[in-house]
């Protein structure tokens, strides 16, 4: 039994350094998300510029059409005019003529500004696109540096898991199911020493008997509290 627990033990030891190497690739992560964000905005910024000029396209267009029929009612009605012998009706196609000037003038104020706002979007999307640029630049070498940091620590994760497969293999099958059972668990680790009279998790009294037993030499226990494998360092070779 004693055996069994030192491989328990050999094991967890190489789940814990398992653990802190997905912590150390973890620990990249919100870097990794802020460099990310910074070319997000970035994009985004161009996107946007482009579904402006898009608008302002479509837009333009749109007044164009407008404009030539505009232009298009005014020379029939200057036609109309010429022909017109009634003064009441000329003065008629003369307001109708000045009304139509007006509105054509605002049209055409209206296709000049859209012209600028083209002219403003293109403009923001070559600054966010060379802003786009220096991120990507300036974030060059510490996404080089954070991939090399990353690749190394899943090297050492190849090697710990060969490592941690090995000891599980030295494991009885039912020692090594109830270990991995404990692990999906709530607690942080599967074995904890006893502490005093109590569970080394959760600090619950271990009952009488079953301390006596570990005193008395079984190596292990479970807590009736929560479920963790509880042991006697005393009894361990060493300790």
């Amino acid at each position: 039994m004693l055996a069994e627990l030192r491989i328990l033990l050999e094991l967890q030891e190489k789940d814990r350094a398992i653990q802190g190497i997905e912590s150390e690739i973890a620990a990249f992560e919100p870097e990794l998300e802020e460099l990310d964000a910074q070319v997000r905005g970035a994009e985004e910024r161009i996107e946007t510029a482009r579904r402006s000029i898009e608008e302002a396209g479509s837009h333009r267009a749109q007044l164009e059409i407008k404009i030539e029929n505009f232009r298009t009612a005014q020379e029939r009605r200057r036609q109309r005019l010429e022909w017109v012998r009634g003064a009441k009706e000329a003065a008629n196609l003369m307001a109708e003529l000045d009304l139509g000037r007006s509105v054509l003038a605002r049209e055409e104020a209206e296709w000049l500004r859209s012209a600028d706002q083209v002219q403003e979007a293109e403009t923001s999307i070559a600054e966010a696109e060379q802003q786009l640029e220096e991120i990507r630049t300036a974030q060059a070498e510490r996404r080089e540096e954070i991939g090399a940091l990353q690749a190394e620590c899943r090297d050492r994760m190849v090697g710990a898991e060969q490592e941690r497969k090995g000891v599980a293999e030295r494991l009885s099958k039912g020692s090594l199911v109830q270990y991995e059972r404990i692990r999906r668990g709530r607690a942080p680790l599967a074995l904890y020493a006893l502490h005093e009279d109590a569970c080394g998790h959760c600090f619950t009294a271990v009952p009488m008997h079953r301390r006596q037993e570990l005193q008395a030499g079984q190596s292990i226990t479970l807590c009736e509290a929560c479920g963790v494998i509880v042991y006697n360092a005393d009894r361990l070779p060493g300790a």
